[in-house]
C-alpha cells in the first residue's frame, strides 16, 4: 500500500543577522543553511497495517507525512501510495486518503458540524445512501449525535477531534495519516479514539500511519513501529522485538511467606555477578539479571528452591523507558 524509496527532504533556511547594522546586510547578501529533515529513509507498508511512526521532536517525523499526503514534494527519493504518487497526482490521490492533523481542522469553523459534513460529501461526491450509512455508524461509535447541531467553532478540543476522525473517514479511504490526533486530550477522549481506530482498522481494513508523542496509543493500537531520529528510521519492527533490542536487564519480583536471610538465600541460589538482589521490604526481593545470562525459569526455580515464596512478578520494561533511552542516545 505505501512504498517509500531513499526518501530525503532538505529545507534552506535563511541566516538572519541581528541588529540594523544585520538588517543592512541581509539586504544586499544572504546566508543561507541547509537542513535535512528527512535523511535516506526506505519502509513499506501493506495493506491493512496500522504502523506507529515515533520519534523526538524534530526527527522528521511531520516532514515524512507531509511528503506521504503530497503536501511537500520530496527533495529527492520515490513515494508510491496506493499506486499514486502523491505529489504529482494530488487531485486524483486525496480521493483515497484521510488525513487527520492534532492541531488543523478540516471543518467549516462557523457552521454546524453536521453541516460540514454534507459540503464534505459534495467535495468527494459521495453516494447519498453511502454516506448516510458511513455517518450513522461514525456518530454511533464516537457518541456524536448531540454535537451535529453546533458550530464547529463552539466545539472543545476533544469534541472537534471526534468530529475530524469522522470527517476524515467518510469517503472510505484506504490509507489515513493521523498526525498526533490525540494531542492535548483527556484519558476518556483519548480512550474513545483509540477505540475508534482500532475498529475502523480492524473490520474495514484501513492501512494507518500514527505519528505521536503517546506511547500507550502506541501499545495498544500498533502492531509495529517505526523509530525515525535526526532524519533516519533506527528501528523497524514490533514492539516486543523493541524491548529485545534494546533491553538486557528482566526483573522479578518474589513476594515471601517468612523473613528469611537475603544473604544466605542469595548465597544459596548461586547467582553469579549478573545477578542482582534488593530487598524492598522484609517480604519483598527483587532480583533483575540479564536475559543472555538466565532465563527467568531459571531465576525462579532457584528462589522457589530456597524461600517460601507466596506470588511471583515478572516485570518487564516499559515502551517508555524504552523509547526514552533511545532518544537520549543511552541505548
Amino acid at each position: 500500500m505505501i512504498e517509500v524509496e531513499h526518501l530525503t527532504k532538505v529545507y534552506r533556511s535563511f541566516k538572519r543577522k541581528e541588529g540594523l547594522k544585520g538588517a543592512l546586510v541581509n539586504l544586499f547578501y544572504r546566508d543561507y543553511e541547509s537542513v535535512q529533515a528527512v535523511d535516506d529513509v526506505s519502509f513499506t507498508i501493506n495493506p491493512g497495517e496500522l504502523v506507529g511512526y515515533i520519534g523526538p521532536n524534530g526527527a522528521g517525523k511531520s516532514t515524512t507525512i507531509k511528503m506521504l499526503t503530497g503536501i511537500l514534494i520530496p527533495t529527492s527519493g520515490q513515494v508510491r501510495v496506493n499506486g499514486f504518487i502523491p505529489y504529482r497526482e494530488r487531485y486524483e490521490y486525496t480521493r483515497h486518503i484521510g488525513v487527520v492533523f492534532g492541531q488543523r481542522t478540516q471543518l467549516w469553523w462557523d457552521i454546524p458540524v453536521q453541516e460540514s459534513f454534507r459540503l464534505l460529501r459534495k467535495v468527494y461526491q459521495i453516494d447519498e445512501k453511502d454516506f448516510r450509512d458511513r455517518l450513522s455508524m461514525f456518530i454511533e461509535l464516537l457518541d456524536l449525535g448531540p454535537l451535529l447541531p453546533i458550530p464547529v467553532r463552539k466545539l472543545s478540543l476533544g469534541q472537534r477531534m471526534r468530529c475530524d476522525l469522522v470527517a476524515s473517514m467518510l469517503h472510505h479511504p484506504k490509507v489515513l495519516f493521523l498526525d498526533e490526533p490525540t494531542i492535548g486530550l483527556d484519558v476518556v477522549g483519548k480512550l474513545r479514539i483509540r477505540e475508534f481506530l482500532a475498529k475502523i482498522n480492524r473490520e474495514f481494513g484501513v492501512t494507518m500511519i500514527l505519528t505521536t508523542h503517546d506511547l500507550r496509543e502506541i501499545e495498544e493500537l500498533c502492531q509495529r513501529l517505526l523509530i525515525v531520529d535526526k532524519g533516519k528510521i533506527i528501528y523497524d519492527g514490533d514492539i516486543e522485538g523493541l524491548r529485545m533490542k534494546y533491553t538486557l536487564d528482566r526483573r522479578i519480583v518474589f513476594q515471601l511467606n517468612d523473613n528469611i536471610d537475603f544473604d544466605e538465600l542469595q548465597s544459596a541460589c548461586a547467582f553469579n555477578g549478573s545477578v542482582r538482589s534488593e530487598v524492598m521490604d522484609p517480604l519483598s526481593l527483587k532480583v533483575t539479571f540479564q536475559r543472555d545470562s538466565y532465563s527467568p525459569a531459571d531465576i525462579i526455580e532457584r528462589v522457589l528452591k530456597n524461600a517460601p515464596v507466596h506470588d511471583i512478578t515478572i516485570e518487564e520494561p516499559s515502551i517508555e523507558d524504552i523509547i526514552g533511552r533511545i532518544y537520549s542516545g543511552q541505548s
